[in-house]
């Protein structure tokens, strides 16, 4: 429940979000996949361990007895399950005001790193997302994803109809990159730091009042400097 709290600060709050089975008077942003999914708790032992951060994990197994991945609503995920690799899905990350552009993120991140190894993990995939549906307004950043870090051809999903939309808004000389990358989410950045691609097209999800790009993490491809980030070792 206090991940779902913390969701509903920042989803619901924050950035407008709603859904079907968010409890405005509990103040819970929830649904129907949460008995399904494992949580990843950011916790700050000086605040009697309050929940300042959560990941959501969904694995292949527990993705069956949910009858879907939750992002199989925006994006096809038949070249992930085709190499026949063990997957995660992450989601509904986030981290409370006043932790975020410190620590908490690779603190999140270390403890993924040993969630990853425990259960064999070797591809990790979840949406991620820009605030806002207007995607001419962020066509620059969109453009820099699409032309820059595009998965490759067996690791790259594709945003579903009706609600594709292209990210090569812009033709690649065009881009103003460093503008581009300032308007890039921190926790995709995070991503393409360690090696992260995205899929092809974003998904423009008017429920929450954002346009999502589906992030994609093969472990194997990870060189030893994104290794000892992922595992917390490194200097973000």
């Amino acid at each position: 429940m206090a991940a779902q709290r913390l969701r509903y600060e920042v989803f619901v709050e924050e950035l407008g979000g709603d859904g079907a089975m968010v409890d405005h008077k509990a103040r819970l942003e929830r649904d129907r996949f949460d008995p399904f999914f494992d949580n990843l708790l950011l916790r700050d032992e000086t605040r009697g361990g309050a929940v300042v951060g959560v990941y959501r994990l969904l694995r292949q197994e527990a993705a069956a007895r949910a009858g879907q991945f939750y992002s199989e609503d925006e994006y096809d995920l038949a070249a992930l399950k085709a190499t026949g690799r063990p997957l995660l899905e992450l989601g509904r990350s986030c981290v409370a005001r006043g932790y975020r552009g410190g620590a908490g993120l690779y603190h999140l991140w270390q403890g993924l790193a040993r969630y990853v190894a425990a259960h064999g993990v070797e591809v990790l995939f979840g949406v991620a997302s820009f605030h806002g549906t207007d995607p001419l307004a962020l066509a620059q950043p969109l453009s820099l994803l699409h032309h820059r870090h595009l998965a490759p051809p067996e690791l790259r999903v594709r945003a579903r109809a009706p609600h594709f939309q292209r990210m090569d808004l812009v033709p690649a000389e065009e881009i103003d990159r460093l503008a581009a990358m300032r308007a890039v989410p921190a926790l995709i950045k995070a991503y393409l730091r360690l090696g992260g691609c995205v899929g092809e097209g974003a998904f423009v999800d008017h429920a929450f009042n954002t346009t999502d790009v589906c992030l994609v993490m093969d472990t194997a491809r990870l060189s030893a400097r994104q290794r000892a980030l992922y595992a917390g070792e490194g200097t973000p």
